[in-house]
């Protein structure tokens, strides 16, 4: 058996993660929406941002009805790393989603509902999940893994590796941000993803921010333009019915 050392925490960034989770943020029962967000936070696959990119979000997610949960996945591009994005991380990932359809009756959480939101090499996976689900196995033995992992909605923040997206008609309907000034395969990318999926008739909404670039995140009392991309979020929501 090979033996793990402990996750690492510095400040609000956090490696070493060989046994991935969920933390959660559920919505208080007086405005609970049903609504519920997986957030992959960013970093490179060398490092998970839970500050600005994770657990900040999930708690005002939360304040306004939405039960949030912040996924801890496995690194693939640490030092020394045992793990590869597409078997490993995105394996994190969509048992996150099933995780949470699993449990929605005991977390008041519409399953038909249920979105994943990924900063930079979070919005990788994100991507991949809408992009590539998998059914759920019904002779499988772990009721959870019975479970489909396909997301009802995806939110695509500032994503790498856009080359690799795909589109096809009845994937889950996107919301997308970034800032112009970012590199571009950002940029210019996502721009052309979404036109991806105007041509594959899948519902997309792009907001390009002119004088941002990457990494910006949530940040609360921000008076810029990007800063507001939350607010924005919860717009999209409302108007997709995904959100009551």
């Amino acid at each position: 058996m090979r033996m793990h050392e402990a996750e690492v925490m510095t400040g609000n960034n956090c490696t070493n993660v060989h046994h991935p989770s969920i933390t959660a943020y559920l919505a208080n029962p007086k405005n609970n929406t049903g609504t519920a967000i997986i957030i992959a936070p960013g970093g490179g696959h060398r490092v998970l941002c839970l500050g600005h990119e994770g657990d900040a979000f999930a708690i005002w997610l939360a304040e306004h009805g939405i039960s949030s949960f912040v996924l801890k996945y496995r690194l693939s591009n640490e030092k020394d790393s045992p793990y590869s994005l597409q078997e490993h991380a995105m394996a994190d990932a969509r048992r996150a989603i099933r995780l949470v359809r699993f449990k929605s009756t005991t977390w008041k959480i519409d399953p038909q509902k249920i979105g994943i939101l990924g900063f930079s090499a979070g919005g990788e996976l994100a991507a991949y999940a809408a992009m590539d689900p998998i059914a759920g196995n019904a002779k499988d033995p772990d009721p959870i893994e019975q479970v489909d992992s396909k997301p009802d909605f995806q939110v695509l923040i500032y994503p790498g590796k856009s080359d690799t997206f795909t589109v096809k008609a009845g994937m889950p309907p996107a919301f997308i941000a970034c800032g112009a000034n970012d590199r571009p395969d950002i940029s210019i990318g996502m721009a052309q993803v979404y036109l991806k999926y105007k041509e594959a008739g899948v519902p997309c909404e792009l907001h390009i921010y002119a004088n941002a670039g990457h990494g910006f995140g949530f940040r609360p009392n921000t008076t810029s333009a990007v800063g507001e991309w939350p607010k924005r979020l919860l717009e999209w929501l409302k108007d997709s019915h995904l959100l009551n």
